[in-house]
Order: structure tokens, then sequence, then C-alpha cells
């Protein structure tokens, strides 16, 4: 399996995963596309796309599939039935020793598990309901949530798990009264020494090519693109 795909079902999980052809699907209860798409291993017919729609219709799911980078086959593939392109993503990584440095200041971000309410309620303002919430308790390894402070008020919350030597980042939203204050990066700072304490020595995130903001401070730290896809929707 692809080396990103592993870590991202790892620490945001579905809620069960099964086969159908050359298809892995994914039962998303709710969370997501990332926990809702299906996503191949190896050579695949047409008759293994069919078998994927009809898996994904016995979940009452809708249509979905992610293509990582280099599967043009697939794309074309998914193309010809009429699937279109939905939400193409990069996924940043850096080292935890980079990003955790230098050290945010005092009481500008804290981890936390489990998240208090008031993170649930900042979430749940950014689109992160009980549906993606659930998504968090079922990770079985390290994890933790992080809250940021500006400067006396919380101001974002984000999650990170660890597996073995490498970390990803999930679920980062600062309310839009308390940006461009630096909270975010205190918070991936925050993330980053965490996961170095847990044994990870790079840090992984997924955000949404359209997300500039996003995507700028995430190389302003140093992070660079190690992989992207995107979903094919019908």
């Amino acid at each position: 399996m692809n080396a990103i795909l592993s870590l991202l079902d790892a620490t945001w999980p579905a809620a069960a995963l099964s086969r159908a052809g050359a298809f892995t699907i994914r039962e998303g209860r709710g969370g997501g596309s990332r926990v809702s798409a299906a996503t191949v291993e190896g050579p695949f017919g047409a008759g293994d796309i069919e078998a994927a729609e009809a898996a994904q219709d016995a979940l009452g799911q809708t249509n979905l599939f992610m293509v990582l980078g280099g599967q043009q086959a697939l794309d074309d593939a998914l193309a010809a039935r009429g699937y279109r392109v939905k939400d193409p993503v990069v996924i940043y990584a850096a080292a935890t020793a980079v990003l955790a440095a230098p050290e945010p200041g005092p009481l500008t971000a804290f981890t936390v598990w489990p998240p208090f309410e008031i993170m649930r309620v900042v979430w749940a303002e950014g689109g992160i309901g009980p549906a993606r919430l659930a998504v968090m308790d079922r990770v079985a390894g390290p994890k933790t949530a992080i809250m940021g402070r500006v400067p006396d008020r919380m101001s974002g919350v984000a999650f990170v798990a660890v597996v073995e030597n490498r970390a990803m980042l999930h679920a980062l939203h600062v309310s839009p009264a308390m940006r461009r204050q630096g909270s975010a990066v205190n918070m991936m700072r925050k993330a980053a020494i965490w996961a170095q304490d847990h044994g990870a020595t790079e840090l992984f995130l997924a955000v949404t090519k359209a997300n500039e903001a996003a995507n700028a401070l995430y190389a302003s730290l140093g992070m660079r693109i190690v992989e992207n896809y995107h979903y094919r929707s019908r």
C-alpha cells in the first residue's frame, strides 16, 4: 500500500474497511471524503470498478474514489465513466525537529485529550462535527488535540496522531476572528513538539490546493509537498 495512504488510514481511520475486486472500500459514516473513498491496489478492470460502486451503494454512500499521484489509468477510467474531479489535495511533510523550533510562547498552545467541550464547539464552527470527531476517537495509537490561545482567548484547534516514527496533523481550524495572530504557527509547532516526544521524526498533513492561505503557511514553515491526490465523484 502507498505509504502516505497507510498513514492516512491509521491516523484518520474509516469505520470499517472491506474489499471489492482490486479496491479497498471505506465505510465513512459521515466522516468526510477521506474515510469514504475507495482506493485501488494493483491492476484493475471495469469489473473491479463496478464491484466498488456496488459496495459503496450497499453502504448508502456516494460513488467516490481517491486517485493518488501516478494513477493515471484509474483517473482516465473514472473520467470515461462520467466521474468528475473533486477537491485536489496535496500532502506536506517536514522533520518534526524543524517544525518544533522555535518553541511557541507560554500559554499559546496546549495538548489536550480528550478535547474539551469548547474545543468541539470551535471544530463545529469549522465544519468538523460529531462524525469527524468520531474518526479521531477511532485512532488506536498515540493521539492528542491541540488547543491554540491568543492572547487570553481560545483561538483554534487541531488533531495529531503518531504511527511509529511518523505523525499526521488533521482538522486544523482557527476561528475567523482569531486569524493572522500567529495561532496556526503556534499550534503547528506544539504539534511537532508533541509528535517528537512520541517518537515521530516527520510530521505530515493534507490540504486542498484551493486553500491558498494554508498552503502559504505550510510552505513558510519549510514543509514540502510529498504526494498529491484528488477524488472523483459521480
